[in-house]
């Protein structure tokens, strides 16, 4: 005869697990208090860019789209208009006659984003909904190019909108054209590895970031695919400002850069440790926190990963263009600190 089984009380029935992560820097969603945890952890956020959109394989700006817009809708309590500038991003989410978007949403020009979006929080100025908050949003070619004489205005005229730049590095929509963003030495359509000086020349382009500082509006952050907890913590302080704003964030695109779709967070991890992309934040001009490089790496490590750098390993030895590249990320670091002085010595 069988023996009855036991039955548990509810409170013994759940098995209470403990996660722990070991050789990471990172802290898992479960062991931290609940306020802290990712945007993307929660069951009620908005997926204001839901599934289904036509992005590549490990693209950077779809992931870093998805992050920023869902952490902005919190903050704003789902009262969120966003408008988008031709690229990318607005090709591979609004296919007619379908849409990825779950909020408001306007595709404006190539090049006029932010005054559209300037008009927008005016007209809920207007409306006095002033509970209303706008976002502007574009790649590096529509924001550091095309549309920089939209930006600038914005910016001058302390609009109360937030831009976000999402930087690929390139016109990667229209055939991977050289922009104002894309590094020296970078192979792309218009910057082939040919001739004296092959892929892009340095001392061309402009960093949009540190222009904005310069207009000194409210707050300026660049941000990163690589600590997603870190880019919802800029949407979430920037939105909890009035004014122009601007958050830039490194999105590595597998197409674009000729790297592996699996890549793109380390890509965007190495960017940040070798000192190429400086990650910081400011506030009316000044240079208020810097996310120090845990352990620097040599451009090299960076570089390698990509075919647009092919060219600047093809001899076996080092190509003294590296060694430039390298003093551009020893001037990242020391222009922001990035290092600590016992590190150095370390």
């Amino acid at each position: 005869m069988s023996k009855p089984v036991a039955t548990l009380a509810p409170e013994q029935a759940v098995q209470k697990l403990k996660y722990y992560q070991k050789g990471t820097l990172t802290v898992g969603n479960r062991l931290i208090a609940e306020a802290e945890r990712s945007v993307q952890a929660s069951q009620d956020r908005s997926n204001a860019l839901t599934c289904g959109h036509r992005a590549c394989q490990g693209c950077g700006e779809a992931l870093g789209a998805r992050y920023a817009i869902d952490a902005a809708m919190r903050a704003t309590g789902n009262n969120l208009i966003a408008v988008n500038a031709t690229g990318c991003l607005e090709v591979f989410t609004t296919p007619y006659p379908e849409t990825s978007w779950q909020l408001p949403w306007l595709h404006s020009l190539f090049g006029n984003a932010a005054a559209v979006a300037t008009g927008v929080a005016a007209a809920m100025r207007v409306k006095k909904r002033n509970e209303v908050r706008v976002i502007a949003q574009g790649g590096d070619g529509g924001t550091t190019d095309i549309g920089f004489q939209c930006l600038s205005g914005m910016f001058e005229r302390n609009d109360d909108v937030l831009y976000i730049c999402y930087d690929n590095e390139g016109y990667m929509n229209t055939g991977v054209q050289r922009s104002s963003a894309t590094p020296p030495t970078a192979r792309t359509a218009t910057t082939p590895a040919v001739g004296a000086e092959p892929g892009n020349v340095f001392g061309t382009g402009k960093s949009v970031p540190r222009i904005a500082v310069a207009h000194n509006i409210p707050y300026v952050a660049t941000a990163t695919v690589a600590d997603l907890h870190d880019l919802e913590r800029k949407v979430t302080t920037a939105m909890s400002i009035r004014g122009a704003r601007y958050i830039q964030i490194d999105v590595p695109c597998p197409l674009g850069w000729g790297a592996a779709s699996h890549d793109t967070i380390r890509l965007a991890r190495l960017a940040v440790e070798c000192g190429l992309y400086p990650i910081f934040e400011a506030e009316h001009g000044k240079v208020t926190r810097v996310r120090k490089i845990r352990r620097q790496v040599p451009v090299q490590e960076y570089l390698k990963l990509q075919r647009r750098f092919a060219h600047l390993f093809k001899t076996g030895h080092d190509d003294p263009r590296v060694a430039r590249l390298q003093a551009i990320c020893d001037a990242n670091i020391a222009e922001y600190g990035l290092i600590d002085a016992a590190a150095e010595d370390a």
